[in-house]
């Protein structure tokens, strides 16, 4: 029995998505061809892995301060500068400040401003679908980590990183691109000269670790668990209990909806400390232009109740 024309389009279209996902999963696992930054990406990622192996064994009091001060400045040098200033221009500072947050943001291990930023601009444009960096589709552990590792596979989904021209035109950040991996070593340095090994696995190994699955877990969790308040059009959720340990990040059904809202805990009982320091900053002069959702907006985004 023969088959109609549609009946053979629909066959061809299955066949299609069956040979993308078993590309996806194939170039999620490691049948591939390490480019030598994934190699260096993934060498850092085990060296600050092995830290918190050792760390234990190195335990001093101020070294958990250490800890505590390492994960709470880089990580909201991603949430405030890499995030909100940065990657969705929700509020002008000074030069000086947006500078000085940015390298704080440098201090997580994440990657340089123009890489990051780059990244999650085209998470935002290609939510959810076969071009997403980080598309939840192709399995939790892809989303959540695996996905640093093969810089190939972002080109081939994206194309070159041309949607951080502003970021391109300024010195300071191609300055930070060339030399990213010399601050992180005078980092550790610096920790190891001040502390040894107790400030050193502390403070590179858990204080980074830490914040870098928090991090990860906005693009793995928060697309798979939580609930939604907004319609939008991809799998983004609010995950309550992750709000303290991301600064805020983890509404992240609201920040799908509102995307240049320099607050993403838009209710009061919504903890969001970077929104509180933006909102400072604005309070004292420092944050210009600050964006916020108008009502017509929620209105418009709501869910049906």
């Amino acid at each position: 029995m023969s088959l109609s024309a549609s009946e053979k389009e629909e066959n061809h279209r299955k066949m299609a998505a069956d040979k993308a996902e078993m590309g996806r999963k194939k170039r999620a696992l490691w049948e591939r061809k390490w480019k030598r930054l994934d190699i260096v990406k993934a060498f850092a990622s085990l060296f600050v892995h092995f830290l918190c192996l050792l760390a234990p064994f190195n335990f001093t009091w101020p070294a958990l301060r250490v800890a505590l001060i390492v994960y709470t400045v880089g990580g909201l040098g991603i949430t405030v500068s890499y995030h909100r200033n940065l990657a969705h221009r929700s509020f002008k500072v000074p030069k000086w400040l947006e500078y000085f947050f940015a390298y704080c943001g440098l201090l997580a291990i994440q990657g340089d401003p123009i890489d990051w930023v780059s990244t999650h601009r085209y998470h935002h444009q290609f939510t959810d679908s076969d071009r997403d960096p980080h598309s939840p589709n192709e399995g939790f552990w892809f989303s959540h980590l695996l996905w640093l590792f093969d810089t190939g596979y972002l080109v081939e989904k994206c194309g070159r990183r041309t949607n951080v021209e502003d970021l391109k035109r300024q010195w300071y950040y191609k300055f930070l691109q060339r030399t990213v991996l010399y601050h992180i070593l005078a980092f550790g340095f610096l920790l190891y000269y001040f502390g040894g090994l107790s400030f050193l696995t502390w403070g590179m190994g858990i204080g980074v670790a830490m914040e870098h699955h928090v991090t990860c877990l906005i693009n793995s969790l928060c697309h798979v668990w939580g609930s939604r308040t907004w319609k939008t059009n991809d799998t983004s959720r609010n995950v309550w209990w992750l709000s303290v340990f991301s600064f805020g990040e983890s509404w992240h059904n609201n920040h799908h909806a509102f995307e240049s809202s320099a607050r993403q805990g838009l209710e009061w009982w919504q903890i969001d400390i970077s929104w509180y320091i933006v909102r400072f900053l604005e309070i004292i002069g420092l944050a210009t232009d600050v964006k916020l959702p108008s009502e017509s907006q929620r209105r418009r985004m709501a869910m049906v109740r």
